[in-house]
């Protein structure tokens, strides 16, 4: 036997939990991961709720009151220079709108800037031949030519044109998003959005979820 303390392990000790640990870095990296999915999704959503209150289901829905203006945003010219498929459909619907009483005016907005190598783009232009084919006279028509994208559009309506209440045309997909941009630049905007039928369904699936990213950064930049 000797004197002083034992230098013996003590074997009643909790042994170490080693998964802790492991079990922590876990728990963060989901947390992170929801963390980023909300920073992501509520955003969308925001701009999608507040479109979507302001959506009519009909030309004829969307006339009842009258309005300012009806607003068409551009949608892209044919190598010819007429408007697109989306575009004429759009037109379309706008014509129909002036029919039925909906406004006294129709604003055009596009991209009217000449391309890098000179040759000439003229957005609203083509757009204005295109309508006043369906009906709608020229001296009705507001030709903007700086809409280079959905916001743009619906600023300048409000601060260039002094546009107040209008209705506003695009295909389905786009039409939330639209509304929420024009709202937040002051207008009272319903819409009414036309097909986005496709003979290129690829493409047309992709500029829906094309959709998301934008519906993302028209929140932001409010936000911001």
């Amino acid at each position: 036997m000797t004197d002083g303390p034992s230098t013996s392990p003590d074997r009643t000790a909790a042994p170490v939990d080693r998964t802790r640990p492991r079990r922590a870095r876990r728990r963060l990296l989901v947390g992170g991961t929801a963390v980023l999915v909300l920073a992501v999704l509520l955003p969308v959503a925001w701009v999608q709720a507040t479109g979507h209150a302001r959506v009519r289901g009909s030309v004829a829905e969307a006339a009842q009151t009258p309005v300012d203006a009806i607003v068409v945003l551009g949608a892209g010219l044919r190598p010819d220079g007429t408007p697109s498929t989306y575009l004429r459909r759009r037109l379309a619907a706008a014509a129909e709108l002036y029919a039925a009483g909906a406004a006294d005016r129709v604003v055009l907005s596009g991209d009217g800037a000449d391309r890098a190598d000179g040759t000439p783009y003229d957005e609203p232009g083509s757009m204005a031949d295109w309508i006043v084919g369906l009906g709608v006279p020229g001296d009705a028509l507001v030709l903007d030519r700086e809409g280079f994208d959905t916001t743009a559009t619906c600023r300048r309506a409000h601060d260039e044109y002094a546009v107040r209440t209008a209705v506003v045309v695009t295909q389905d997909y786009h039409l939330r998003r639209a509304l929420f941009s024009c709202a937040r630049a002051g207008l009272d905007a319903t819409g009414v959005g036309v097909s986005a039928t496709s003979v290129t369904p690829v493409q047309a699936a992709w500029w829906r979820v094309r959709e998301l990213p934008a519906s993302w950064r028209a929140a932001a930049r409010e936000a911001w």
